[in-house]
């Protein structure tokens, strides 16, 4: 998560730095006055652009964002095509730093139409490095990788050295999104190159500090330190309090991963208060963030809580949905480990849909045609109200020789209406005080209606859950039993943990005799869904892996899969209609023939690792691209693999949940490579060793966070 941040400040100061460079706070005055005195000509126009830019720098969006829009009136009215282009771009970034990705977009669109019109290739590379922006705070990283390698074609192109080095540096950060290191440092080191020929010593600090939160998305703690520390040494020499602030708060965030949370502490109280004295407020409720963040995990609940709210009052203030999305998810975390779930659960609800709005573009239209209505109503109201003045003025000269007159008259009937609303407004009163009491006994009645009916849901819900446990007793019944597996092969081990008390996955084994000898089959399966309706699958996909092998004698597992695929078509979708059901099962499937050492493999979507005695090397079967179940289209059979098997030889098969589980510190998915290099350093332990280790991982891994779906490793030593 605090790397998310990280980078979401290199991009905005990305883009800012292509639009304007850094605008600072005086000279905002002395403009606003200028403006007073200014017709609607292209220098008012080019005014209101920077005055723009100075808004966003001190991430004062409403009024850069009114200023751009003003901007853009103009020259729309004017002609002014290059000005107009200008402010909506600026419209677009400010919008996009509210987290309104949809609009941003819209408007970053329209701007690049007219440097397109005009030909305006400086213009059309801003406005493409933008949009790349947008995309990659969407997480559309490949869109985002597209539209700023375009912007670097017009760039070289122009020979603009400092477009190309802002390009290079906005490549690696998406590539680092991308969780491809070596290119994110490729790029990194690119623009460093670039800005060092320039002499350009801002910027040399600024790729300094993108090498340094890349080097600790990658756990190279030393490294970020090293280029953190060459880039706030840098920005002290140059005095600019931005950069200082936005390192000393990257420094942080390095001590505070690497659990040194008294350094995270000093480096970030002085990152906050050079923020305030800047007045940059995206960088003030950031670093309050990363404060409570860091005064959870020292237990320090008051100071976390005081530091967290704090955050998001700033957050809101300045409208950051990112921000606030951030700052409901570490409330979430603080109140858990106070006990106050209720609290971490509105909290998180509150994450959810924070994080939900910055993608949701059916919510982003209707805001967008809201301001619309808004803006129109707006204008309609001022000139009906001038219109409305003029009329009063023109009536007021008309009377003004009656008002004396009828002044008496006036006053008498004022008096009379004054009675009739008095009087009016005690029967009111009266009648209201009736319906208040009415209304209130029925409130009660609902209260007690609701209080018997939640009663009743509980009891209901206790039902199922103790049918849902009885379920699981049956379903751990159907599983082939730890005695029978054990009692053929000396050593194993198998981590099944069920997300929702029953689980889609299984694993299912059997012994057959063949004409070369005894085979012992193997399967690691994972069916469509988790908790009940997976059970069900599960326990339909068992029944016809036992009918396949054992009832219709076929015992190569590519075959065994292929009739397995058969019999879930027939059940499921026997007319063959293409609405029909899709479901079915993921798996690996192993025959062992431990006399003739070879072992036959078949997948399906999931691969079977194995790490040969003495190596550390993984080496992975890989599986078919298609379910054990319905694929419209041709039927194509499963492949079968015949691989030699040694003694010592570790084979390992498993479902997607293990890798697929969130937590750590940033929230992330643990992944296949991490879990393949696990195996590699625990191989050669014992196997009840290697379980132990791989649930522990898993379960310090996903924190406080659910599971979030079932989980199952098999490992097999030869």
């Amino acid at each position: 998560m605090k790397g998310k941040l990280n980078k979401v400040l290199l991009i905005i100061t990305s883009v800012l730095i292509a639009n304007l460079c850094y605008a600072q706070n005086h000279g905002i005055d002395s403009l606003c006055r200028l403006l007073i005195t200014k017709q609607d000509d292209t220098v008012k126009v080019n005014i209101l652009n920077v005055l723009s830019e100075k808004y966003k720098a001190i991430s004062n969006y409403d009024s850069s964002l009114s200023c751009a829009t003003k901007a853009s009136k103009i020259a729309e009215k004017l002609g002014f095509k290059k000005g107009n282009a200008i402010a909506l771009r600026s419209i677009s970034v400010a919008y996009w730093a509210k987290g309104n990705y949809s609009i941003a977009l819209e408007y970053g669109n329209k701007a690049l139409k007219i440097n397109q019109e005009i030909n305006e290739k400086n213009g059309i590379a801003n406005d493409l490095r933008s949009i790349g922006a947008i995309y990659e705070e969407e997480g559309d990283y490949p869109k985002a990788l597209d539209y700023v390698l375009r912007s670097l074609t017009i760039t070289i192109e122009l020979n603009n050295k400092a477009g190309i080095a802002t390009n290079y540096s906005n490549i690696a950060v998406i590539y680092s999104d991308m969780e491809n290191p070596s290119k994110a440092s490729e790029y990194a080191l690119k623009a460093l190159a670039m800005y060092e020929e320039m002499k350009d010593t801002n910027n040399i600090a600024r790729s300094y500090g993108n090498l340094g939160s890349i080097y600790t998305d990658q756990g190279k703690y030393s490294l970020a330190i090293e280029s953190d520390s060459t880039a706030l040494a840098l920005y002290y020499k140059t005095k600019e309090k931005d950069g200082i602030a936005i390192n000393l708060g990257n420094l942080g965030i390095i001590y505070e991963d690497e659990n040194n949370l008294t350094k995270a502490l000093e480096y970030n109280f002085k990152a906050l208060a050079l923020y305030k004295e800047i007045g940059d407020n995206s960088g003030i409720a950031y670093t309050l963030t990363d404060l409570g963040s860091i005064y959870t995990k020292k237990k320090n609940y008051h100071d976390a809580q005081k530091y967290l709210d704090s955050a998001l009052s700033v957050s809101k203030k300045i409208g950051a949905k990112l921000y606030i999305q951030f700052a409901y998810g570490y409330l979430s975390t603080l109140d858990s480990a106070m006990g106050n779930y209720k609290a971490s659960f509105d909290d998180y609800r509150n994450y959810i849909i924070y994080r939900d709005s910055l993608v949701n573009e059916a919510n982003t239209k209707k805001t967008v045609q809201s301001q619309m209505n808004y803006d129109f109503e707006q204008k309609q109201a001022a000139e009906k109200a001038e219109q409305d003045k003029k009329d009063v003025l023109a009536e007021q000269e008309r009377k003004k020789q009656s008002i004396i007159r009828n002044s008496f008259i006036v006053g008498f009937l004022l008096m009379i209406t004054l009675a009739f609303f008095i009087f009016r407004g005690y029967k009111q009163k009266q009648i209201a005080n009736i319906l208040i009491t009415k209304q209130k006994k029925e409130v009660e009645e609902q209260k007690a209606m609701l209080e018997h009916q939640k009663a009743i849901v509980d009891e209901k819900n206790k039902d199922i859950t103790d049918s849902i446990h009885y379920a699981s007793r049956i379903q751990r019944a159907l599983l082939t039993t730890d005695e029978y597996i054990g009692n053929r092969l000396k050593e194993h081990f198998i981590l099944f943990k069920p997300r929702d008390i029953v689980s889609g996955d299984f694993y299912w084994a059997n012994e057959v005799d063949t004409e070369t000898g005894k085979k012992f089959l193997v399967c690691a399966g994972d069916c469509t869904g988790h908790g009940v309706p997976g059970a069900f699958m599960s326990l339909l996909n068992i029944s016809m892996l036992n009918e396949v092998n054992i009832e219709k004698k076929i015992n190569e597992p590519d075959k065994i899969l292929n009739g397995v695929r058969e019999q879930i078509i027939k059940a499921l979708n026997p007319e063959g209609k293409d609405e029909g059901s899709k479901d079915g099962m993921d798996c690996s499937l192993c025959a062992f023939d431990f006399k003739n050492k070879t072992a036959n493999i078949a997948c399906a979507n999931n691969p079977v690792w194995i790490i040969r005695n003495g190596t550390q090397i993984v080496e992975e079967i890989g599986p078919d691209k298609m379910p054990v179940g319905i694929q419209y289209g041709i039927q194509k059979p499963f492949t079968r693999y015949c691989i030699p098997i040694n003694e010592g030889d570790c084979i390992y098969m498993f479902t997607d949940g293990y890798a697929d589980q969130f937590g750590g510190p940033k929230g992330k998915k643990f992944k296949y490579k991490t879990l393949s290099e696990k195996l590699k350093v625990i191989s050669k332990k014992l196997m009840t060793e290697q379980k132990q280790i791989l649930e522990q991982t898993f379960e310090d891994w996903k924190g406080d966070l659910e599971q979030v779906d079932d989980v199952l490793v098999i490992g097999i030593r030869i």
